[in-house]
């Protein structure tokens, strides 16, 4: 900033008058600063780096293997977008406009630079950074909502394979090289607990009454939220000796150590389908809905904050549409020369 000294004409003393009132803008907003921070009030944090903040947030879910690898990949994705430098004030819904464009036509794979991010994967780190700016808000560095005046991204309609009671019999009556992944798997898909809340089990946590039997008393790992879960016999005989046990029950359990013995297992019980630990999860989910548990008592069961989260597996497990399709009777018999 500089001023015309001498001015020479009307144009250079209508700078100078400009650039006065900017200076005299400027130096009231750090006067302001200054006296904000002597009695301890947070102002504007607009010039300052968000990405250390945003990154911040990503070491938040460092114990958690369900959630902490999407952080990342959405804290990685933004840099690549923002090339490494981004400021509070720069988060206006334009940034976020081009942004969610960035996401949906140019983003690429972190792990695979050649191919383009899915769908998911898109509403996913969109509603990360969206988190993130909400809490720079909670913290004073934001004023106001960049996203509330942008349309978000839409949630695609997510496939959500799972095991059939038959495959899931099948399944654990076939020899296996690592007991402790087919105790875990099995307790997942009889209690419906995510990866990171079964691997933090601990004895103490398992409780009995006459009224309720056993269950467990927990704080779930993704949304921090105190349950209390009852389990059934079956799903009690999968701890073991847990009460002797002070540490965790499963041990130090990785399941990425045993991704390949998953699907070594699988394939020895004869079932293709494409199975990760969390799939338990969406079998425990969708065979209650199929044994006639009601969506809302399901909806509990899995810890979900909304019911519109359980109605996902509503849509892949729908008795009333499986009882309408056997409502139309023919009396055709199959032929079983064509069935051979």
């Amino acid at each position: 900033m500089y001023l015309y000294s001498p001015p020479r004409d009307e144009t250079e003393k209508r700078h100078n008058r400009d650039i006065e009132t900017l200076a005299r803008s400027i130096a009231a907003n750090r006067q302001l600063d200054r006296l904000a921070g002597k009695f301890g009030i947070k102002r504007s944090s607009e010039f300052e780096d968000f990405l250390p903040f945003y990154e911040k947030q990503v070491k938040k879910w460092v114990g958690n293997p369900n959630t902490h690898g999407g952080w990342v990949a959405s804290y990685k994705t933004f840099l690549q977008f923002c090339n490494n430098q981004c400021n509070f004030g720069d988060i206006t819904p334009q940034f976020i406009n081009e942004y969610k464009e960035f996401l949906e036509k140019k983003a690429t794979r972190i792990n695979s630079p050649k191919m383009r991010i899915s769908q998911n994967s898109c509403y996913t780190y969109y509603n990360k950074l969206r988190a993130t700016v909400r809490e720079a808000m909670v913290f004073g560095h934001m004023i106001s909502n960049p996203f509330d005046a942008v349309k978000g991204v839409q949630q695609p309609e997510t496939y959500r394979e799972f095991l059939t009671k038959e495959e899931l019999v099948k399944l654990y009556n076939t020899p296996v090289e690592s007991d402790l992944m087919k105790r875990t798997c099995m307790f997942s898909a009889l209690t419906g607990l995510r990866l990171g809340d079964v691997v933090k089990l601990r004895g103490e946590q398992i409780q009995h009454s006459e009224s309720l039997g056993y269950f467990i008393r927990f704080t779930q790992s993704k949304t921090k939220a105190m349950e209390t879960l009852p389990i059934s016999d079956e799903a009690l005989s999968l701890l073991g000796n847990y009460e002797e046990n002070a540490e965790r029950i499963f041990g130090d359990y990785n399941f990425q150590r045993d991704y390949a013995n998953l699907n070594r297992w699988l394939q020895k019980a004869g079932i293709r389908k494409k199975i990760t630990f969390h799939n338990f999860r969406h079998t425990f989910a969708t065979l209650q809905l199929a044994e006639g548990t009601d969506i809302y008592t399901v909806s509990k069961l899995l810890g979900h904050k909304h019911i519109h989260t359980t109605q996902i597996y509503g849509k892949v497990m729908d008795t009333t549409k499986t009882k309408a399709m056997q409502s139309i009777q023919l009396g055709i018999k199959p032929d079983k020369n064509e069935q051979q």
